[in-house]
């Protein structure tokens, strides 16, 4: 076969997708709506972070093409509904993306990356003219607690609505802990529920004001939490122990030592 006649693999793509929705094609695939499809495109989203935490390229290479797999499935669904199709996708990004750089399609001058966003943001901002009645507005709403906090707080502080300092920052951390003590001394669950998320959104604040993601330096904790009880667990079976027979103290230790080896083997 003449190759100029062969399909590009994104043709071939674009193909199979219409064959597994089309009369005959997967039942599965037939079934699926908008709705049905949303948990697959956030799990994906997930599953390629955490590819890109393995280091693994193959692993990575895989998980892009499960994301791939849902904005084309969308993009079938919205074919076959005579609202728009994948060329109509790509054509819309490549717009998006040639206006939001007018430093390098058009005249525009910037002196560094920070000149880029604020370029970058005034430009949307004039796109969203209309959809948006607040500098607040557009933060998606299934986005993690801690990341729709940093979020939310970044497009306040762009107008200008953010602490000055660090010392700011820390003072609101230490006035927001001392209400939730006196939440808590004053037994009202409601008020406790509240007091807490208001800590949580000013530690987000610190995290934020040091250039870091709140979302991502939880995730870590948890991690090390994780393999730090595994360790325990094992110390325990080597002396044929179960947890569930151990004292706190006992577990404490145990915790203790595997922070000491932690600390040893990083030196």
């Amino acid at each position: 076969m003449n190759d100029t006649l062969q399909k590009s693999p994104m043709e071939e793509l674009l193909e199979i997708m219409r064959r597994l929705r089309a009369p005959g094609g997967c039942p599965w695939d037939r079934e699926q709506t908008l709705d049905t499809l949303k948990p697959f495109l956030i799990e994906e989203c997930y599953e390629t972070i955490d590819a890109l935490d393995s280091g693994d390229p193959a692993r990575h290479e895989e998980e892009l093409g499960d994301i791939l797999l849902q904005v084309v499935f969308q993009a079938q669904l919205r074919t076959e509904a005579g609202q728009f199709g994948f060329d109509d996708v790509v054509r819309r990004l490549c717009g998006k993306l040639i206006r939001r750089h007018p430093h390098v399609f058009a005249e525009s001058q910037v002196a560094d990356s920070a000149d880029v966003l604020r370029n970058w943001e005034k430009i949307k901002a004039v796109e969203k003219q209309g959809e948006r009645k607040s500098a607040v507005d557009g933060v998606p709403r299934h986005l993690p607690a801690l990341m729709k906090a940093h979020q939310v707080q970044t497009r306040a502080a762009r107008v200008g609505f953010d602490w000055s300092a660090m010392h700011d920052v820390l003072a609101k951390i230490d006035e927001e802990l001392a209400e939730v003590k006196a939440a808590l001394a004053s037994g009202n669950r409601e008020h406790v529920a509240e007091e807490i998320g208001d800590l949580l959104f000013s530690v987000v604040n610190l995290s934020r004001f040091q250039k870091l993601q709140a979302e991502e330096l939880l995730t870590a904790t948890v991690t090390k939490f994780v393999r730090r009880f595994h360790a325990v667990e094992r110390r325990l079976q080597d002396r044929s122990r179960r947890l569930e027979d151990c004292s706190l103290a006992e577990m404490d230790a145990e915790w203790n030592a595997v922070k000491a080896q932690e600390r040893e083997s990083r030196r």
